[in-house]
């Protein structure tokens, strides 16, 4: 601010004027030309966000764009699912500096949703294998068509198969791998069918995976167990303030559907909670037997185990860090160590809620990504909406009402926040454009 005003002094000195005139111009034209960052579009993408924020659309019409990272150039690299072009991971490069991609290159003939990158390696994961590419200089792949195989095996029953991972700073690859089950029943998602107990599930899904991440052709028996408890994970992420893994859970459905002695519609729309927790390794998070209330904040057994919907489990068993309403999908996490955005995002949780359709017939929600302040690695404040209005319309009905989904999170070198959306494949950059 003291910069301005003095510079605004100087241009009103006798004689300095036209010297005043001339800067100005240059100035309007680099940013014009978008040689001075990008330029948030006009409507915001459609965005709403805080007040000093803006938005842009980096690309459009990608597919099902997943989890995303960006390299040190600013090149972006986009997780694709579901694909049938040869494309699984996409490169997208802005050579004119306008912030839109106006450069794709696309490799990885395999479906997936993590993605992970640091200096010398781009990991991707597929749904039962986990790759990494070397990189150049310039953060671009070597070669595309002959990655190494870090993990191999990992189970693939379809449902919730996603294996989304992050990497801690001291070589290790943390992996999700979700539980192909709702409840752990012995006929999956049938009324009347008891849950199992042990479930046998839990031997090779429904929790995290440790594997080296300089490891080649890892399977089951190289890596261990390191939490456990988890029906599916897509938010994942290392906080270096704490020195902790943190993950965000999908809650299990159907509590009205199979118990509507239990639990009404409105209830069964709101329940479980969808979970952030803080892992550490050997955690139990509960999961077939139990689930987190929100509501009455504690852990209570699943009715597939005898619950009645209020009682409270004894067993030890890790709550939340922080608890949201059920059913509206965090399907990416991001802890924000940039220095663009104002100091209260500093080291703060970004979380993308992709929706869900068990709220039926109440009506559906997230579509929207949410933050959560922290300081020294714990949540410090209440979880707020950041950005919205992905979904493109007021109400919803059905998840494919939604025109755009955010599903991935990531941070660019400038501090800008990237958003994926899987309905349509948009790339969106978030800005902050206010004042000092």
């Amino acid at each position: 601010m003291e910069n301005q005003t003095e510079n605004t002094k100087t241009a009103n000195r006798p004689g300095n004027w036209f010297l005043a005139l001339i800067s100005a111009l240059v100035l309007a034209s680099c940013n014009q030309a978008g040689n001075n960052g990008p330029v948030a579009d006009s409507n915001n993408a459609g965005l709403k966000l805080p007040e000093g924020f803006g938005a842009l659309i980096v690309a459009d019409s990608l597919g099902a764009a997943r989890h995303l990272v960006v390299n040190a150039n600013g090149d972006v690299y986009v997780k694709r699912r579901n694909i049938n072009d040869g494309q699984g991971i996409v490169m997208l490069s802005d050579t004119d500096g306008d912030g839109k991609a106006d450069k794709k290159i696309g490799f990885g003939d395999y479906n997936g949703t993590g993605i992970f990158i640091t200096d010398d390696y781009l990991y991707a994961s597929s749904n039962t294998d986990v790759f990494r590419y070397a990189l150049d200089e310039n953060g671009h792949v070597v070669d595309p068509n002959a990655p190494d195989t870090i993990i191999t095996g990992l189970i693939d029953r379809r449902s919730h198969n996603s294996k989304p991972f992050t990497l801690d700073d001291a070589g290790n690859i943390y992996i999700n791998i979700g539980a192909y089950s709702n409840a752990c029943q012995v006929q999956d998602r049938t009324k009347g069918s008891p849950g199992m107990q042990p479930c046998p599930i839990l031997d090779s899904a429904g929790g995290i995976w440790q594997f080296r991440a300089d490891g080649i052709k890892q399977t089951y028996g190289d890596g261990e167990r390191y939490a456990t408890g988890l029906r599916n994970v897509m938010g994942i992420d290392w906080n270096d303030q704490a020195n902790a893994l943190f993950v965000t859970q999908h809650g299990r459905d159907n509590l009205y559907d199979f118990y509507p002695e239990l639990y009404d519609t409105k209830a069964s729309a709101i329940l479980p909670a969808e979970a952030l927790y803080r892992l550490n390794k050997g955690d139990n998070a509960g999961w077939p037997y139990t689930f987190y209330y929100q509501v009455q904040k504690k852990i209570v057994i699943a009715p597939e185990y005898g619950g009645d919907g209020k009682q409270e489990s004894t067993e030890d068993y890790i709550e939340p860090v922080v608890a949201f309403p059920g059913h509206i999908g965090p399907n990416d996490l991001l802890f924000y160590t940039g220095d663009m955005f104002p100091e209260k995002y500093k080291n703060g949780a970004f979380v993308a809620f992709h929706g869900s359709w068990n709220r039926a017939p109440e009506e559906q929600a997230g579509y929207m990504v949410a933050f959560i302040p922290f300081e020294n690695g714990a949540p410090s404040g209440e979880w707020e909406v950041f950005a919205d209005g992905f979904a493109g319309v007021e109400k919803i009905v059905t998840p494919d009402d939604a025109k755009h989904r955010p599903c991935g999170l990531a941070q660019g070198p400038d501090g800008s926040l990237y958003i994926s959306d899987d309905v349509n494949g948009r790339i969106y950059r978030v800005i902050y454009e206010g004042g000092a």
